[in-house]
Parts: structure tokens; sequence; C-alpha cells
């Protein structure tokens, strides 16, 4: 049976469905397929998908998040295809629609995450199942207990350049809801470059080290914090700051032990 959905770009998507070879180009999203149900759906993801960590060993792999195989993706014959706008090539993925129905995801926020998760519920026949998640994330959210202080934090995604989560970004939403100021949300880029003197004038109070998309360990806070000697540096666990899938359900505990 046909049947015709929108996603999030307002581009009209037609499937069979439900869909049943399902590829997905997102890591925080192929977990939300699991998590569904979509076990044996998901017929293949990228070499990033790592959770969960079974489909990551067994599942075959199309590539990366910006550089897909389109081969591979050809060899698996898929009826779904799902992306994302900022974690997929424009190039490619307008390729694959030449030839695929290609649902794609465009998110900023937590609302914009809540609207992706029951929408994909929707798309690939687990409504229910994504509206009950969909449900438990808002309402952890809801619960969660802000910083009673105001703290300007700076949250580096990046070293060499330093690059840190600006305005429009869902890291930038996370650090609003944990009632913190992102120090570098007034700059014109979504992911700016920052410079030594800008750390040294921004008065920072929290600095947050990613694990992801650079994987920052205890080695890197040394000569920060002969930069920023009045801050405090903490390793993150960036899935949980911009993972917008399933992973939602754990990252509100997660916030809560982090900020104490």
């Amino acid at each position: 049976m046909l049947r015709q959905f929108n996603d999030q770009m307002q581009r009209m998507v037609e499937i069979e469905y439900p869909p049943k070879r399902i590829i997905s180009l997102v890591p925080s999203q192929t977990e939300l397929l699991y998590d569904l149900g979509l076990k044996d759906e998901v017929v293949g993801q990228t070499l990033f998908c790592i959770h969960p960590n079974w489909a990551h060993q067994q599942k075959p792999r199309i590539g990366g998040t910006k550089k897909l195989n389109m081969e591979a993706i050809a060899a698996l014959q898929p009826d779904l295809i799902i992306g994302n706008k900022e974690e997929n090539d424009q190039t490619q993925i307008e390729e694959l629609m030449k030839h695929y129905p290609v649902w794609m995801s465009d998110i900023k926020n937590l609302d914009d995450s809540l609207s992706m998760i029951k929408q994909i519920g929707d798309l690939v026949g687990k409504e229910a199942t994504a509206i009950e998640m969909a449900f438990r994330i808002e309402s952890s959210f809801k619960l969660l207990n802000k910083s009673k202080a105001t703290k300007k934090v700076a949250y580096f995604i990046w070293r060499d350049p330093w690059m840190a989560a600006g305005k429009d970004t869902f890291i930038d939403d996370m650090l609003q809801r944990c009632g913190l100021i992102n120090a570098f949300a007034n700059l014109d880029s979504r992911y700016p470059e920052i410079s030594h003197l800008q750390l040294q004038t921004s008065h920072l109070d929290i600095i947050f080290l990613s694990s992801e998309p650079y994987p920052f360990k205890e080695k890197h806070i040394a000569g920060l914090q002969e930069i920023c000697p009045h801050a405090q540096i903490k390793l993150v666990d960036g899935e949980l700051f911009s993972w917008y899938g399933s992973r939602l359900m754990k990252s509100v505990r997660y916030f809560e032990t982090l900020l104490g």
C-alpha cells in the first residue's frame, strides 16, 4: 500500500507502507529505529551507528554520514532511507532522492526531536510506541532541575581550532534546558571557532569538553585550564547532549548528575 508522508524539510515522501528495508544515515535515528522494535527492518546503517552494539557489529555498513557508499546502498535495495539535513551531505542526499524514498529530519531543539520521533513512528508503523517514547522524554525534561545559579558555559566539540556549539543548535537547546547560559550563542556561526583571547575574556564558569565528534580526554584539560584558570572544566558524554532520538530518555538523569 502506497502512503504519503511529509518530512521535516516540508517534502512529501511516498513509500510502500509499512517499509520493510530501511537504511538509516544518522546514528541517533538508527538507535531510535531499533528502540521502536525494527530489528529486522533496518538493513543498513553508517559506520558511526554504534548503538545498539550488536547491530553495529552485524548490520551492513553504508559508509559515513557525510561519505555514503552509493553502491552499498543500491545493493541493499531500500524501500526507505532516513537522513538528517545537518548530518548528511546535501549532494549525496539529492542523488539518493532520485532513486529512493528519502525522509529527512531537521533538528534544532527538543521540540523538533519529539516531533521527529512521532513522525518516524508513524512512518514505520510504530506510532503508539513512538508517542509513548516522546511523552516519556518530554515529561522527564519538564522535571529537570535546572542549575540554581546562572552560569556561563562553553561547550567544545573540536580543538585546533577550538570550536564550540553556538546558537540554533540542539546542544544549545540542551544547555538552556539545564539552566545554563551559552557564552558563544551570540556569535553568527552555529559552530564558531573560538580564539584564546575570546576564551580569556568570556569569564566562563564551566567548560564542557565533549566526547564527540572530537574525542576529548583528561590530557586536554590542563592546557585549557591555563587559559581559563577560574573555569570548571568537565569531560561530558556528547551522545547525551547531541543525540536527538531515543537516547534522550537517558539525558535528564545524566544532566542532573553532571550539574550536581
